[in-house]
């Protein structure tokens, strides 16, 4: 069984690490030192029950209703305009991040941790309907092998992720540093939302 996990923590870890909205606030955060494990703690939550609904076979419920994936779209080429719009102002007039600085609240880094997972299309395209046509392929134990493996790829990353932004926080939280971050995180978010434009056009397939 040891293989399947295996397999689903390598399928699963090369999507998640390339979410970038939710990686993104995560570094955010983790360099401040501002609520870094609670946020980190959602996007795993959110990512096991993403992962764990496509396993029961709604990621094929989904491909074959085509507006509940147009409507992810729409609403995630808004989200992903307004968040890289944030970004792109913050590496305009950059102000640096430092650890323990005070902005924002429990509350609002709750609320934009359940956002960037749950509005950000990739993350149900990536977990649910991606993850879910793999891990439904297997049957029986291979199929809980690959679901755990799945599961505890999130977990991994987002606290190796969390770990990392603390330690380098003396050096991104520099204002001529971190703002590059905000700009090439801008620019990802924009792209992003440029290729959901062009599939909700019908431009690429």
């Amino acid at each position: 069984m040891f293989i399947f996990m295996a397999k689903g923590y390598m399928a699963a870890a090369v999507l998640i690490m390339a979410i970038g909205a939710q990686n993104a606030f995560v570094l955010a955060q983790g360099v401040k030192r501002q609520y870094h494990w609670p946020v980190a703690t959602i996007c795993i939550l959110v990512d096991a029950l993403f992962i764990s609904i496509g396993m029961i076979g709604a990621g094929v419920v989904i491909q074959q209703w085509p507006i509940a994936l147009k409507l992810f779209q729409v609403g995630g080429f808004i989200f992903l305009c307004v968040y890289g719009l944030f970004a792109f102002r913050a590496f305009i007039s950059p102000t640096g991040l430092t650890a323990g600085q005070a902005k924002g609240d429990l509350k609002s880094a709750i609320i934009t941790a359940l956002a960037v997972s749950c509005l950000n299309p990739h993350v149900y395209l990536d977990t649910v309907v991606l993850l879910g046509s793999i891990g439904n392929q297997f049957a029986g134990g291979e199929k809980t092998s690959f679901w755990v493996g799945a599961i505890l790829a999130s977990f991994s990353w987002f606290v190796f992720l969390t770990f990392l932004a603390k330690s380098l926080s003396p050096w991104l939280g520099k204002p001529h540093i971190w703002r590059w971050v905000e700009g090439l995180v801008a620019l990802m978010m924009w792209a992003i939302a440029a290729w959901l434009l062009l599939k909700l056009l019908g431009v690429i397939g």
